[in-house]
């Protein structure tokens, strides 16, 4: 079994940036795909970020390209995403995600999942 814990949430100002932070333990050896969710109230869990496989190819989100930016470190099976110039719009849980094989954008296809922090951006 493998468990999956965020950590970085917080309040920030509109403009502002927050760092996320994830970490996988247990039975880790065979992770592949990582990724970013997030769900606001009254909307359904939403796409952030992904990254896979020892090259790190990634995609984003239209609505956080540009700003966003998620990275990875295999080896220690962890995963971060760098949110800069923060809109209220993108106030949310946000859920790490991490699945042994490939997984695109949509959440059915992870395995692993983490319980949540939340990021809420002022204006």
């Amino acid at each position: 079994q493998v468990q999956v814990v965020e950590s970085g949430g917080g309040l920030v100002q509109a403009g502002g940036s927050l760092r996320l932070s994830c970490a996988a333990s247990g039975r880790t050896s065979s992770l592949y795909a990582m990724g970013w969710f997030r769900q606001a109230p009254g909307n359904e869990r939403e796409f952030v970020a992904g990254i896979r496989g020892s090259g790190g190819s990634t995609t984003y989100a239209d609505s956080v390209k540009g700003r966003f930016t998620i990275s990875s470190a295999n080896a220690k099976n962890t995963v971060s995403l760098q949110m800069n110039s923060l809109k209220p719009e993108d106030t949310a849980i946000y859920y790490c995600a991490m699945n042994p094989y490939y997984a695109g954008s949509r959440a059915n296809e992870y395995a692993y999942w983490g319980p949540g922090t939340q990021v809420t951006v002022s204006s």
